[in-house]
């Protein structure tokens, strides 16, 4: 019979979950080749016998061959479906849909007794979703749920000498499917691998071990505690721990005089080895206190603060099967953008990823496998985490989560899951761990009243509410009664989700970094998230994109809202990544004036001793001088003023920059590696006059420009070109799309605590309601006189009474051309621009130009998003200078341009006290070209490139999910002018 409406975790021949262990007791892969078969429904067959496949005579010559470990959706099969909150099937628990595909997979392999002589051979499923049963030689073993979880099964007595068959049922939907509403690719499968694990008699079932640490004196106490055969003997060479007890009732903790401590900048490991006569079990144990002391988290005795990201486990083309090869790339990019925490969005991962987290070092929040989110569409009304009728279900979730990961010194938090309400079930789970681990704080976000948690965790905060929690409460903690409050803010403060980083974003890093600095119990946070989740596809005729909810088809998906990364798809850093390791360097640099700067160390374990201080003054970004200097070794906390060298004084705009870097290799990056830059401007630019010229007009050219009768460039030197056009408009990024939180444009964040007003539709429907993306120009008039051209143009939207009107001043500067541009808006503006600039249209062969600036970079930045940002020289190609974004949107903006040269084309810019530096933008395509389109390759022809020179950009913000874009950040209508010089 099949179980798809059963709330029970799995049948009672599951063994009791266990530790992930590397045992020197054998183990049999079954990964690889596999028969497969999917039906669109529960074939159904004999309800009351095996099913005809998993007979051992069954002939499956003619079907599909399928790797194993993979989610069949990835190989042809079906496909994958994307949703957020929703359920893609009726909300009738704990029924599922009669389409229900099912996938079928089998295969032989060779067993014999010398296995395991005179033991056990267990089957081992490390992943499977959602619902799995299993035949052995024809008969059934068992059925289990939980699809991120280890199931094991004994099937010592069903094995024949020689030739086995094993067969496999997996069905995408199930009851367990509604407790796995975790805002992912919904991708059934046999994800991870399966194996055959040897159990000797008198073996080790079963070890728990956990190195405590007095952060005081130093000393360490190792407790293991062995389940299975007996006596048992714990070595520990390194720290001559040599130790036997007989029985159960002899084993007692092993205190040590001195140990290192463990940390996620110190990943110090001691090699443990547990075993019998039978089985040794080799672990790698870190020696770590996690307590809370108040409102402070402590590790070691110190404040832990996240700064961390939200990982969930995905592959453009595998998935979840886990590759090491393809995480511990993932991880060692983390540690190069100081970030040194993972919170396990929102399910176990592959075990091996923890091994390389206590290997490198990361604070690790462990989630477990549940998340009922779609239930919030009905008020929670039926919800399993408060159902009793799904308790087994959720103590076994959290029981096989713990178990399986008990024994990392990474793992600094457990949590219940994600967005699953609250109720007993929940409650329950909690006490389950603490009877079982009292090592670890508990984790829920849902927990809003604090009865079982024993951190306050937030998503999404606004900075208001941190300030509320924080300091002087000015606002309800969740809307929740007075003694729940006061329980919650006497908590240490975590925000498990913060700053969304969908698309181009997220904004106002730095001001949620500055409260971690001035609030000793907010200990930050877990960016969302680290990945896109683009599935890497091809249309039709070839071109390669990462496709998201929808591109397959199906009729029930959330769109590109997965693809949320601070990492596309493809594994390219975005600019918010290298944004998030500016704000969270370890060692900040502060410019007290002149030659002064104040260092201080921000880390938690390490001084500064494995660390050098490279400095660099460059004069219009050539550097003219450059050295090391004495960085002094600061403990975590401290702080120290030190002195650059002097340096002649300078007539160009000088710069000087310090860079903290590593002093040698580490397990994470190379000797050299920036861990922190710092700036400052010593000296701006002098003023740069207009130059004589001994040129003028000759018909419709002005010295090497030509202009038509209506003032529009349409040739300088021997490059076709057109415009200005006044430009209002940017392709909106997925922040100016959607509307999570309340609109700051509308209401003040000060005066709604941070809520803004909720009734006010996205920016991007404002801007695009006023016609900001569909101005039409009319010339106003043209003036030619000696000195040059002023044209002056009225921008307004059909049907609009106000608009801009911009003046385009030229005139000959020595040998080149200067452009003054003024802007000024008339009329009744009530809504924010998405920029406020020009545009200029260029040969498209200028594309394949390599890019030369001197102005702000390497990357695009904006307002709310400039911390990584740095003054110099730089260099890419035109298509390097944009981002691949999961849909097209904004992206390439460099503010603060002083010199730019794109082939035969060079402009520099001019600043004086009323004039500031535009930034620019080099497109293939218009901004109005990329509204509104799906995928990089839907884009139109280019029909040219195009040069965007901006006085002001919009900010970013995080509105996506969290909050809008700061006042301070936000780009309302106001003058503006620039000047730029064609030479």
């Amino acid at each position: 019979m099949t179980h798809l409406g059963d709330t029970a975790p799995g049948s009672d021949s599951r063994l009791p979950p266990r530790a992930w262990l590397r045992s020197d007791a054998p183990v049999q892969s079954l990964d690889g080749d596999w028969a497969f078969l999917l039906h669109d429904a529960d074939p159904g067959d004999d309800l009351d016998g095996p099913p005809p496949f998993a007979a051992v005579e069954a002939d499956v010559a003619a079907w599909d061959r399928l790797p194993v470990p993979s989610h069949w959706g990835l190989h042809g099969h079906g496909h994958p479906t994307y949703t957020n909150i929703r359920y893609p099937f009726p909300l009738d628990p704990p029924h599922v849909p009669d389409a229900n595909p099912t996938g079928d997979h089998r295969r032989t392999f060779e067993w014999h007794p010398s296995f395991c002589p005179g033991g056990r051979t267990l089957l081992r499923f490390e992943g499977v979703e959602s619902l799995a049963t299993v035949w052995v030689n024809g008969t059934e073993i068992g059925w289990f749920t939980g699809s991120r979880l280890m199931t094991e099964f004994d099937v010592t007595d069903h094995l024949v000498d020689g030739e086995n068959v094993l067969a496999v049922r997996v069905h995408q939907w199930s009851a367990a499917s509604y407790l796995e509403d975790q805002d992912q690719w919904w991708l059934p499968g046999i994800f991870r691998s399966v194996s055959l694990q040897g159990r000797p008699a008198n073996g080790l079932d079963d070890v728990f071990v956990r190195g405590d640490r007095d952060p005081a004196t130093g000393a360490g106490i190792l407790d293991v505690r062995p389940r299975g055969g007996w006596p048992v003997s714990v070595r520990v060479p390194e720290l001559g721990v040599d130790a036997t007890w007989a029985s159960e009732g002899a084993v007692a903790p092993l205190p040590i005089p001195a140990v290192d401590a463990w940390t996620a900048e110190t990943p110090r490991l001691y090699d443990v080895e547990v075993s019998t006569d039978a089985e040794t079990v080799r672990l790698r144990v870190g020696f770590r206190r996690v307590e809370i002391v108040g409102d402070r988290l402590l590790a070691d005795g110190r404040p832990l603060i996240f700064r961390g990201v939200n990982r969930h486990e995905t592959d453009p083309d595998r998935g979840r099967v886990f590759d090491e090869d393809y995480v511990r790339g993932e991880l060692t990019l983390m540690r190069r953008h100081n970030i040194t925490a993972i919170r396990t969005a929102h399910q176990p991962p592959h075990p091996r990823v923890l091994e390389l987290a206590d290997e490198l070092g990361f604070w690790v929040v462990l989630e477990c496998d549940l998340e009922t989110h779609g239930f919030w569409d009905v008020e929670w009304t039926g919800n399993p985490a408060d159902d009793p009728a799904w308790r087994a279900a959720c103590l076994d979730r959290v029981r096989r989560t713990v178990e399986r990961d008990k024994n990392h010194a990474s793992v600094v938090m457990w949590s219940l899951g994600n967005e699953s309400g609250t109720g007993r079930n929940l409650a329950e789970m909690a006490g389950w761990i603490r009877e079982r681990d009292d090592s670890r704080p508990i984790h829920y976000e849902g927990d809003y009243g604090g009865a079982y948690t024993d951190v306050y965790s937030r998503m999404y905060p606004t900075l208001e509410e941190i300030a509320s929690v924080c300091g002087e409460q000015t606002m309800p903690v969740h809307e929740i009664g007075p003694a729940e409050g006061a329980r919650q803010r006497a908590k240490p403060f975590v925000l498990c989700e913060f700053a969304h980083a969908m698309g181009n974003g997220p904004g106002s890093l730095a001001d949620y970094e500055s409260l971690v600095e001035l609030y000793p119990r907010l200990h930050g946070g877990f960016v969302w998230e680290w990945r896109d989740h683009g599935i890497r596809t091809r249309t039709a005729d070839g071109v390669e994109f990462f496709a998201y909810g929808g591109d397959f088809g199906e009729p029930v998906h959330d769109g590109v809202y997965l693809m949320d990364g601070l990492v596309l798809s493809d594994g390219t850093p975005s600019p918010g990544l290298g944004e998030l390791a500016a704000v969270w360097a370890p060692v900040t640099l502060e410019h007290l004036g002149e030659r002064s700067w104040r260092v201080r160390n921000r880390q938690h374990t390490l001084d500064t001793g494995h660390l050098e201080l490279r400095w660099r003054v460059e004069d219009d970004g050539i550097r003219v001088a450059s050295g090391a200097l004495d960085l002094p070794t600061l403990a975590p906390g401290a702080e120290s003023i030190i002195e650059v060298p002097e340096i002649p004084d300078a007539t160009t705009e000088r710069w000087t920059t310090l860079e903290v870097a590593l002093r040698e290799e580490c397990a994470w990056a190379p000797p050299g590696h920036v861990v922190s830059r710092a700036q400052a401007q010593m000296l701006a630019a002098p003023l740069r006059l207009a130059q004589a010229s001994t040129g003028g007009w000759r018909g419709d050219a002005l010295g090497d420009a030509v202009f038509d009768r209506r003032g529009g460039l349409v040739r300088w030197r021997d490059l076709e070109v057109s415009g200005p056009l006044p430009e209002l408009w940017r392709a909106p990024t997925e922040n100016d799309q959607l509307d999570g939180q309340g609109s700051y444009e509308t209401a003040d964040p000060a005066l709604t605590d941070g809520r803004g007003d909720e009734s006010t539709p996205a920016s991007s429907v404002r801007w695009l309601e006023r016609g900001l993306d569909r101005l039409q120009h009319r010339v106003l008039s043209v003036e030619r006189t000696d000195q040059g051209l002023v044209q002056r143009v009225r921008s307004m939207a059909a049907h609009s009474a106000q608009g801009i009107e911009t003046t385009f001043a030229w005139r000959l500067d020595g040998d080149g051309l200067r452009l003054h541009t003024d802007i000024r808006p008339f009329g009744p503006w009530d809504c924010t621009w998405p920029r406020v600039g020009a545009r200029i249209g260029l040969p498209g062969a200028l594309a394949d130009e390599r890019v030369r600036w001197f102005g702000t970079g390497p990357t695009e930045s904006y307002s709310d998003s400039a911390e990584a940002a740095y003054v110099g020289r730089f260099e890419a190609a035109v298509d390097e200078l944009g981002v691949a974004y999961g849909r097209p949107q904004e992206t390439g903006h460099r503010p603060g341009l002083r010199a730019l040269d794109l082939g035969p084309l060079r402009l520099c810019a001019v600043a004086s006290g009323s004039t500031g530096l535009p930034g620019f933008q080099l497109d293939r395509h218009t901004a109005q070209e990329r509204t509104g389109v799906a995928h990089a390759h839907e884009l139109p022809p280019s029909r040219g490139l195009w040069l965007y020179l901006d006085a002001a950009q919009h900010g970013l913000g995080s509105r996506a999910c969290g909050p809008d874009v700061l006042p301070r950040h936000a780009l309302w209508p106001r003058a503006v002018s620039w000047t730029v010089v064609f030479e």
